[in-house]
């Protein structure tokens, strides 16, 4: 296949609750990113309002573009700029439908090519921007608050879900956990944080393994919320650390079991909740006692962010499957659309 004419691509993320924007040069080297974070105005509420979400992309996209465009030493006239890569699904209607609209004029003023990107998708490509050469096949544990996902690729582009959350994502449980505690918002992290001195082994939390690869983490949340309130007096580190044991075991149990199945050089992990210190020490030890490897994206690529967007656009237009501007906000999107 010859190499791709487009070098330079701008991606833009506003699927949830962060407005971002990034400039990556032939679909791995990352020339700027930058992330506005609304973690600040949704703490209040115990996590994200949809209106809210939508309104702020709205007010911080331009200022977050021009910042992104000139870290990369390009300007808002889109000098050096081949292609705008853009989330469409799935996520918030109302946010993507900011992104998706920005994506379209630029697109259109700069007479650039247009690519829709599916956020699960572009996720997977995380990983490809610190380590070119993975090796496959690969299985990819996507953990974020709305989704838990094992997905088989085996190569870009090319994906088979093994196993989702058939209740609660990983993530939506330990921002309801943390809200129940009192840790207030995000969840995640406030539950890394307190559970890194806290004692896990002083309460045992029930582990759901579903049939095949699925997960599910709705009883676990209703054990601790059952618990606590039998025992108000329990120390709160010791029940986030508990309960952050708990989850992970599942997660990296499933993981190692999907890996060992498909035969898969490596795991990888995506999505906010692979930020998790322990879900990050654990899938090394696992992986390297399997004698197989272990691929953690540093956590500002964990995280929502557009520099994933665009790497996956450049691939995505690299192998002929570019937008119109028919283009529109799907907020169910599954990863097989992008298949």
């Amino acid at each position: 296949m010859p190499p791709s004419p487009v070098h330079r691509v701008l991606g833009i993320e506003t699927s949830c609750d962060e407005t971002a924007a990034a400039v990556v040069d032939d679909g791995h080297s990352i020339a700027s990113s930058v992330v506005s974070s609304q973690i600040d105005l949704h703490a209040a509420y115990g996590g994200v309002v949809p209106e809210l979400a939508g309104r702020a992309h709205v007010e911080l996209l331009t200022p977050v573009l021009a910042e992104a465009l000139g870290q990369a030493g390009s300007d808002t006239s889109g000098s050096g700029i081949d292609a705008v890569a853009v989330t469409y699904g799935p996520g918030l209607i109302g946010s993507l439908l900011v992104g998706v609209a920005e994506a379209k004029a630029l697109s259109m003023a700069w007479g650039v090519p247009l690519i829709g990107v599916n956020h699960l998708e572009a996720h997977l490509f995380a990983s490809l921007l610190e380590q070119r050469d993975l090796g496959w096949p690969l299985v990819v544990l996507l953990v974020s608050g709305g989704h838990t996902l094992l997905i088989e690729v085996t190569e870009p582009g090319r994906y088979r879900q093994l196993g989702g959350t058939i209740d609660d994502a990983a993530g939506e449980a330990f921002d309801k956990v943390a809200r129940f505690l009192g840790l207030g918002y995000p969840g995640g992290p406030a539950i890394d944080r307190i559970a890194e001195v806290g004692n896990a082994d002083a309460f045992a939390f029930p582990r759901s393994y579903p049939g095949g690869y699925d997960f599910s983490f709705s009883g676990l949340k209703t054990s601790v919320v059952t618990m606590v309130r039998r025992h108000p007096e329990a120390s709160t580190a010791d029940v986030a650390a508990s309960f952050r044991r708990a989850v992970v075991d599942v997660l990296v149990t499933r993981a190692m079991g999907a890996a060992d199945d498909v035969g898969a050089t490596a795991v990888c992990l995506a999505g906010g909740v692979a930020a998790n210190s322990l879900l990050r020490r654990r899938t090394e030890d696992a992986c390297a006692e399997a004698g197989i490897g272990a691929f953690l994206p540093s956590r500002a690529l964990c995280t929502d962010n557009a520099a994933m967007v665009a790497a996956a656009g450049w691939w995505r237009l690299h192998h002929g499957r570019a937008s119109d501007l028919s283009l529109g906000a799907d907020p169910t999107l599954r990863l097989a659309a992008a298949t």
